[in-house]
């Protein structure tokens, strides 16, 4: 595996790791054009990636999924997913769960103002990383309407966060 592109997430609360893989994206690796969006100038199939997870700790009681580019140019980040209230059994999504009709979870606005996975679509220049995060919850749903701001949600998530794991490929334009 290749070495782990630095996150900037070291103000978050520590938790124990979780391990997440996938059959489609890896640390430092560059996304396939099929994670890319298909809009604003992007010409990617805006699928979400597959990802399976393992070692949940003791009182999980959901997990979240997150994809958030921590390198756009907004001071704050850019939230590309947010699906939430995943039922604690489930240790594993296939390519295109982060479609808007889903049966995974709830799906949280994200910064494109859909409520489903939007890919990358960096601006030119250099290249972003795409933090793909499994987050196990002490709660077996986050109080949050799926129209609140991304930051809301992932205030809540980060409240509830257990454990969490990550992989994080890049892309540019």
């Amino acid at each position: 595996m290749s070495a782990r592109p630095p996150i900037p997430y070291d103000f978050l609360p520590q938790v124990p790791a979780l391990t997440v893989e996938s059959d489609d994206v890896r640390d430092g690796e560059t996304l396939a054009l099929t994670h890319v969006f298909d809009r604003w100038g992007s010409n990617g199939q805006n699928v979400s990636p597959h990802l399976r997870w393992s070692g949940g700790p003791e009182g999980t009681r959901s997990y979240a999924v997150t994809c958030f580019d921590p390198d756009a140019p907004t001071g704050s980040g850019f939230w590309h997913w947010l699906l939430f209230d995943i039922p604690a059994d489930v240790t594993e999504l296939p390519a295109g769960a982060g479609g808007p009709d889903t049966t995974f979870g709830v799906h949280g606005r994200n910064d494109y103002a859909i409520n489903a996975y939007g890919g990358a679509a960096p601006p030119p220049g250099h290249p972003h990383r795409y933090v793909f995060a499994v987050h196990a919850l002490d709660v077996e749903k986050l109080d949050v309407d799926p129209d609140s701001p991304a930051a809301v949600v992932g205030f809540n998530i980060t409240a509830h966060t257990l454990a969490r794991g990550y992989v994080a490929p890049v892309y540019e334009t």
